[in-house]
């Protein structure tokens, strides 16, 4: 660490550490913190001209104390004149964030595209946002971690700077925090810190809010949001032997090979699985098949693509490039339990109906269903998807999930890919769906708007984006 002092306009600030194992653009970042200069408007004066965001510190020979000196400018918002037409830019920022239709878009800062992504698509939860809003850590020093905690201030602030902000974010605490929390996300090479995996990002995330956010209301858990519990046989062919197990995942296993060519064939593979133990009857090791089904549906279900695995030969972590299609809609009826398929039952024939009376099409045979309590005129569909408003909509959301019955029916709402040959490289970019139904790509501070069709064309078969991590959103029946 080096600690130097920065002019900018009238002000100095005196005591800014930086860190030289990373790029001057992470500096760049911190200055935007205390000026509110973005790091493209910064200028800033070194030996041989001024900081370019990837210059080697070494070579410049900055000393212990030096005086910097920053030009650049805020982007200022001028008041526009009163009955004078409103330009965007005229406007609050805040407001400004919500007239873009987006959030805002997150600073890169070095290798750490594959948390800006997995931020990203958690963002876009409104009742995750609603139960980070309410969070305290009163009380709670005997069951939580300091650094469970500190993480969890994190997210909730990162997810409210991205809801204020008009400008890209620089997720400085947010990174601080999260490799405090999971050294491995600190690892380096030749000073520089290393691509990690955004699916281990994205689950000790999900784990560490899972011990933060417990609340008495269950529609508000981490459990309700996105577990999925597993009913599991294991039989063992030579013995006969069967057991039941009951498990909670927070995501579903896509499992490529050369048979799979579509989600649906990658989802039946991943809940079944072979497993050697010592067998009591046999009294050696013997393999037992495991068949797991669903048992309890999410209000968010999380599939994650198997595309990395190790490579013996090699010594190193290879990537299935193999296109596999996945939809927009995707039925789960095929992979319940039969106690949930009953349960889907009704509410799927009421789905059926609304959506025929939609189309100008005749209902359902509902004759199995004369003594029903629930009659189509008192349903309606909820169709919301994943970007409802943090606050009021978000509590909305809440109240009406109460009373929500799953359909098994869920629609994609964002989609987390990786570009590149290994897990070790490439980059990762979110796509997420927004309130007013629009896509938005998130390749870290950029958004840029993408069309409904060309999300489903990152199912891989080449070097381009692919889908490794999906998330889908619960269409369910709302009752009184």
């Amino acid at each position: 660490m080096l600690t130097v002092s920065v002019k900018w306009q009238k002000e100095v600030f005196p005591a800014v550490e930086i860190d030289t194992s990373q790029p001057p653009l992470v500096f760049k970042c911190q200055l935007y913190a205390l000026t509110g200069v973005t790091p493209e408007r910064q200028k800033i004066m070194v030996k041989g001209g001024l900081l370019k965001d990837d210059a080697d510190w070494n070579a410049l020979g900055l000393k212990e104390g030096q005086r910097l000196m920053m030009m650049g400018t805020v982007d200022e918002i001028v008041k526009a004149p009163e009955n004078n037409p409103v330009f965007l830019e005229d406007l609050p920022e805040e407001e400004q964030a919500a007239s873009m239709g987006h959030t805002a878009g997150l600073f890169n800062l070095g290798n750490t595209c594959y948390m800006n992504s997995t931020v990203q698509c958690l963002h876009s939860v409104p009742e995750l946002k609603l139960a980070l809003q309410k969070y305290t850590y009163s009380g709670r020093s005997s069951d939580l971690d300091p650094s469970s905690h500190l993480l969890t201030v994190a997210t909730r602030d990162l997810f409210g700077e991205l809801d204020r902000s008009a400008r890209a974010v620089a997720p400085m605490q947010f990174w601080m925090v999260l490799r405090k929390k999971y050294p491995q996300f600190a690892q380096q090479h030749n000073g520089l810190f290393m691509q990690q995996d955004a699916e281990e990002c994205w689950t000790q995330l999900i784990y560490t809010l899972s011990q933060s956010l417990k609340s008495p209301d269950s529609s508000e858990s981490m459990k309700s949001l996105f577990g999925i519990e597993l009913t599991s046989k294991i039989r063992c062919a030579e013995s006969g032997e069967e057991s039941l197990e009951t498990e909670l995942v927070y995501s579903l296993k896509c499992h490529i090979s050369h048979e799979v060519n579509h989600l649906h064939e990658g989802l039946k593979h991943g809940l079944k699985s072979e497993l050697e133990k010592v067998s009591p009857v046999l009294g050696r090791s013997a393999v037992y098949l495991k068949e797991s089904r669903i048992n309890t549906l999410p209000n968010y279900l999380t599939i994650q693509f198997v595309r990395f695995f190790w490579k013996r030969e090699s010594n190193q972590k290879a990537k299935i490039l193999r296109k596999v299609n996945y939809p927009i809609e995707l039925d789960v009826l095929d992979f319940c339990s039969d106690e949930l398929r009953e349960k889907l039952k009704e509410p799927r024939q009421i789905l059926r109906d609304q959506e025929n009376t939609k189309f100008g099409l005749k209902k359902g045979n509902q004759s199995d269903s004369k003594d029903k309590d629930v009659e189509m005129s008192n349903a309606e569909v909820s169709l919301s998807t994943s970007c409802e408003s943090s606050n009021s909509n978000a509590a909305g959301a809440m109240d009406i999930q109460k009373q929500a019955q799953f359909t098994g029916i869920y629609d994609l709402v964002a989609v987390l890919t990786h570009k590149g040959r290994s897990a070790d490289s490439g980059h990762y970019v979110a796509w997420v769906k927004q309130e007013n139904g629009k896509w938005i790509e998130f390749d870290d501070e950029n958004p840029i708007p993408q069309r409904e069709e060309d999300i489903t064309k990152l199912s891989g078969g080449g070097d381009w984006h692919m889908a490794y991590i999906c998330m889908y959103k619960a269409r369910t029946i709302v009752t009184p």
